[in-house]
């Protein structure tokens, strides 16, 4: 890790080019369902929501890392092109998308990206998907 990947940034990277991952979840999220599994690393969520090696491994430390992926060029370039795909998309719910537990987990997603870059594309997924609602335990973590 060098001073340019202070928060190992290249996790997401390696993990999203593995096998094509990242394309494979823009064609899902184009699709409207959600298939494989690639959640941690391309909508990835706090460090401590979750309890598996993943979202440990994936987890995300504050507000400061989010900042940081999100100046990225291709993490922001990559996140920004998914969200976007999922915005387009009518008719579903995060819950049909995603599945019930991948939905709280794009919840929580969303609600860091939006409360560390204040970038209006996650608040239009969490006003489309979420009636505008954020993630309470983000909001705590963050505190």
């Amino acid at each position: 890790m060098n001073d340019m990947d202070t928060y190992h940034l290249s996790r997401f990277l390696a993990a999203q080019d593995s096998y094509s991952q990242y394309k494979t979840a823009l064609e899902e999220i184009r699709n409207g369902r959600k298939r494989s599994h690639w959640m941690w690393f391309v909508f990835p969520q706090l460090k401590g929501l979750g309890h598996s090696y993943n979202a440990d491994y994936y987890g995300i430390a504050g507000a400061d890392e989010a900042r940081a992926y999100w100046l990225h060029p291709v993490l922001r370039e990559r996140l920004q092109e998914i969200t976007e795909a999922l915005l387009l998309l009518n008719g579903l719910s995060a819950r049909q998308i995603f599945g019930e537990v991948d939905a709280m987990k794009l919840r929580s997603s969303m609600t860091l990206f939006w409360t560390a870059t204040g970038e209006g594309l996650f608040r239009k997924v969490l006003d489309k998907y979420y009636e505008g609602k954020m993630c309470d335990r983000t909001l705590e973590m963050l505190r």
